[in-house]
Formats: structure tokens, sequence, C-alpha cells
């Protein structure tokens, strides 16, 4: 298979990953792994910013990689840190280089097998989130075809964290909703059965509802389950019972059937 034809067919895996329950870190790993697949690369990373602004390392296409990655992260120094942390891509850098500027991180590199190293960022709305790291072997430079095809790799994953997030975003939703829907429901229930049980408006029984809620320190949807359940006395909520709740009738086996 060509480059071009494994291109394709790479960035058509991709896009059936992307599915509403796909497992993102699988999504970034085998991005890294396509990158060196497709591209004249060594080995690949992916480093992502926490929700307090810090790297971490979310997947590498090789063990030596990500040791390498998890150094860099520690020295604060190298080209996917630098590349993070300015926006701006950061092509065929020579490790070998006398005026590189890693000093800790170059000859790090060089030891773990890579002479050259591309970083391109990871963008959403003008915000830099993450970084992919592509190193190589030799000191040869990756052509301008491969650099555009990288940065698409970077930017595929840009557009999966993204449906991921919107898809958490929107789970929490639902669970919100419907959370918001079933309390809704218990609390019209308790509404109910205080205004049947003292003879008052279904307002001033949510009136009482609440109050005592509010000045007990609880939330109205427990106060509201422990009333339907009756664990909450009528007289607690500071009105007089003008009916009594009915008893609950035991079912008992009839004469005709034995017992076991």
């Amino acid at each position: 298979m060509s480059r071009e034809s494994l291109l394709v067919a790479t960035f058509v895996e991709l896009a059936d990953v992307l599915v509403d329950e796909f497992d993102v870190v699988e999504l970034l790993s085998l991005l890294t792994d396509r990158c060196v697949a497709v591209l004249d690369v060594t080995a690949a990373g992916l480093l992502l910013a926490d929700p307090t602004g810090e790297l971490r390392v979310v997947a590498s296409s090789s063990e030596a990689m990500r040791t390498l990655e998890l150094f860099e992260l520690q020295s604060a120094e190298g080209p996917c840190y630098e590349c993070f942390h300015t926006g701006e891509p950061l092509a065929n850098a020579q490790l070998t280089a006398t005026d590189q500027p890693w000093p800790n991180f170059g000859p790090r590199a060089i030891a773990s097998g890579f002479l050259s190293v591309t970083a391109l960022p990871m963008r959403l709305r003008g915000r830099t989130i993450g970084a992919l790291n592509l190193f190589c072997a030799d000191s040869g430079a990756l052509s301008e075809r491969d650099l555009i095809a990288a940065q698409a790799f970077a930017d595929v994953a840009t557009i999966g964290l993204l449906q991921h997030r919107a898809v958490e975003e929107a789970q929490t939703v639902n669970d919100q909703l419907g959370a918001a829907l079933n309390s809704r429901i218990v609390i019209e229930q308790a509404k109910g059965i205080v205004a049947e049980r003292a003879g008052v408006s279904m307002a001033n029984a949510f009136n009482k509802l609440r109050d005592h809620a509010r000045s007990h320190n609880t939330r109205l949807s427990e106060l509201a389950a422990q009333v339907v359940a009756g664990d909450v006395d009528i007289g607690a909520l500071g009105l007089k019972p003008t009916s009594m709740p009915e008893p609950r009738v035991e079912q008992r086996p009839s004469r005709g059937t034995a017992e076991a």
C-alpha cells in the first residue's frame, strides 16, 4: 500500500473511531501509531494539558518515547513543552546542533536514539491544549507534505477530544435533567400528602415544605422523599393534621392456603 493510500486509510480508521462512546485514549494511541506508520518518523507522542494547565503524557508509540516525554515534563524543557507554551510549531529541530536550546533534554533524547524532532500544537479556538511530538532516529528533515499530514493528525486528535468532551457534557446535562425531573415528581407527591392531611392548599403545602427545608439546612427533594416515605410527621412542618394516614395493611394468606 502506498503512503497516500495508507494516509487515506488512516483517516478513515480514525473517523470510524469517532463514535459516541469511543475511548479517547484508544484514539490517541492509534493516532501516534499511525504517525509512525505513515510519516517518516521513528516515534510519536501526545501531551495534553490537564484542567490546571499542566502537561500530561497521554499517548506514546513506544515505551522509550513515553519515558523521554516524562523526562521532558520533569525537566520543564524540550520541543513539545516549548510548542505548547508558545503555540507555534517547531519543525525539524536538530538535537545534535551546538545551538539547540535544551541542555538537559537534548542529550537525553540523543541517548534514547533520536537525532531530530518536530512538535506541532493542538489548537482549540486559539488556545493550545496540547502538542504532538515526532522524533526521528536520523537528522533528516520532514518534508512539507509530511508536516501538513502531521498537523492534520494533531487536528484529528483535537476533534476527538472535543467530541469526547461534548459527549461527557451532554451526559452530565442529561443526568442533571433526569435528577431534576425525578426530584420534582417526589416534591409534587409530598405536596399532595401535606395538603390532604393538613387540609391546606397545594401552594401552602409547598411553602411549608420549602420553609422547613431551609430552616433545617436540607434539600427540598430530600425532605419531600422523607414525607413520602412517612419519616416526617406533618406536625414537624408546623401544621395540624386533619386526616390520619391510612394504616398499612399486611397481606396474610387466606384460610384456604396452607402455610409452608
